[in-house]
């Protein structure tokens, strides 16, 4: 992995977040609140500009003198580029405390201030639609079909063949090949029970039941598997590609939900869980060997590989920051849901209480998961 790579790693990381930010703000925008400042990266400003009323940009540097001196931009949104390019932000008047002006957030109503802190997490989950449209696209949808039958494994002892489709497993309905690795990875193989598959093969429907072996992967770990590959793209129709676009985001959003829930219930560990730079790393490593002619890569395959970073982080992210948590969007939420019952805002010191406890752990857990990524690097 070489700069290059690190530098496109964080260009992705950087585009998921300020489209993030850019939901907040077009909503916030759309119902007349106040922005004070639109920013990209966290830390000191690199760089900041505001438009004029005639829609001249004014550059400047040093944020707060610019301001003092030129009080006639106060009220307009500043734009500011930041130091380090991990997250983002959209400071909104009247967002952490009541402003007695009509253009704050604590002046909407309830359902305004609830459409503005949703549009982050849905503009997620658009971008990660319309780069799936670009991915099915030029690659086709990864049909559940069997590309490889492993010799002496149940598979192959049952009678499974190479060019099976699988329709369904133990009567779960397989759309695309996300579908199987799914089931596989969560669900779950067991030794004390057979595995039932219905394929299609040569336009007929036949049932394979198996009991799956155990076996030992390439990272040590022992799991229950029946010895086959899987997946093979074809492409599709306008609205195929439409269709098929829905099932790979569903895939993600779906994968990120699942594996909260085994953090959850404690089949998987803190170990298994990256944070930006253990991510930024491994992004950048896939995307460097995808770019290797050697690997039978090239700038094509590069491209889609990012693109395909872009669906899963972009859910992933989406997903994140729906969860209940003070600080996140998603507590935010509960607390407008709250309001929303009540009738009447939370009194402020208690709102305030709450985001700082979500705040702490937010910034705790960041610490170990850091940890965790720089012990993962050395």
């Amino acid at each position: 992995m070489n700069a290059w790579t690190i530098f496109l790693a964080i260009v992705v990381f950087s585009v998921i977040i300020i489209f993030h930010e850019f939901g907040h703000f077009i909503v916030a925008k759309w119902n007349k609140v106040g922005v004070i400042e639109f920013s990209l990266g966290m830390g000191p400003r690199l760089i900041s500009w505001v438009k004029t009323a005639n829609g001249r940009k004014v550059m400047f540097f040093k944020s707060s003198q610019f301001l003092e001196e030129h009080p006639e931009y106060s009220e307009n949104t500043v734009y500011s580029w930041k130091l380090f390019p991990f997250g983002g932000s959209c400071t909104m008047l009247g967002e952490e405390e009541a402003v007695d002006d009509d253009s704050s957030f604590s002046k909407k109503s309830v359902y305004a201030r609830m459409a503005i802190i949703f549009a982050g997490p849905f503009f997620n989950f658009i971008l990660a639609f319309v780069f799936s449209i670009v991915l099915i696209a030029v690659l086709g949808y990864a049909k559940p079909e069997i590309t490889r039958v492993d010799q002496g494994t149940p598979a192959q002892e049952s009678g499974l063949q190479v060019g099976d489709v699988v329709k369904e497993i133990n009567g779960k309905t397989m759309v695309t090949d996300g579908d199987v690795g799914l089931y596989i990875a969560y669900d779950g193989f067991s030794g004390d029970e057979d595995v039932t598959f219905l394929v299609e093969r040569d336009g007929q429907e036949k049932t394979i039941v198996m009991r799956p072996e155990l076996v030992k992967g390439k990272n040590g770990k022992e799991s229950y598997q029946v010895g086959i590959r899987h997946g093979k793209r074809y492409k599709v129709g306008p609205l195929g590609v439409l269709k098929y676009s829905a099932y790979e985001m569903k895939y993600w959003v779906e994968t990120v939900v699942k594996s909260l829930h085994g953090l959850a219930t404690r089949r998987f560990s803190a170990s298994d869980v990256s944070g930006p730079v253990g991510i930024v790393t491994t992004m950048g490593k896939d995307i460097g060997a995808s770019g290797k002619k050697e690997n039978g890569g090239g700038p094509g395959l590069m491209v889609m590989n990012m693109i395909y970073w872009c669906i899963l982080l972009s859910a992933n992210l989406g997903v994140m920051n729906l969860l209940p948590i003070p600080a996140l969007d998603g507590g935010r939420l509960v607390l407008l849901i709250i309001e929303w019952i009540r009738r009447k805002p939370m009194n402020p010191k208690y709102e305030g209480y709450i985001n700082m406890a979500g705040f702490m752990i937010l910034m705790l857990l960041m610490v170990v998961i850091l940890g965790n990524d720089i012990i993962k690097l050395f």
